[in-house]
């Protein structure tokens, strides 16, 4: 996964998320929902084959977009931290 700031601003951030797909953008922007401060949360892929994500993100002012951002990955991270403690229970 590569990260690349297309544009930002104090309550805005567009950034491209090479590497990634719909799968990992749809992860993160349903969490980024989660948010309190987050006005924005979409992106989109251009080409459905080559195209790479923009991400973006918009807060209202109490929470800068970075932050916003980094905290939904810390939740993200938890979650599949339980899941994946979870899953090593199931027996086969």
């Amino acid at each position: 996964m590569e990260l690349k700031i297309i544009n930002e601003t104090k309550n805005k951030l567009e950034l491209e998320i090479k590497g990634e797909t719909h799968t990992f953008c749809n992860f993160l922007k349903s969490e980024l929902w989660n948010d309190p401060h987050v006005k924005v949360a979409a992106y989109r892929i251009e080409h459905p084959i080559v195209g790479i994500p923009r991400l973006l993100v918009e807060t209202d002012g109490k929470e800068t977009p970075r932050k916003a951002l980094a905290a939904a990955i810390k939740r993200l991270e938890t979650q599949l931290n339980k899941f994946k403690q979870e899953a090593k229970k199931i027996k086969c």
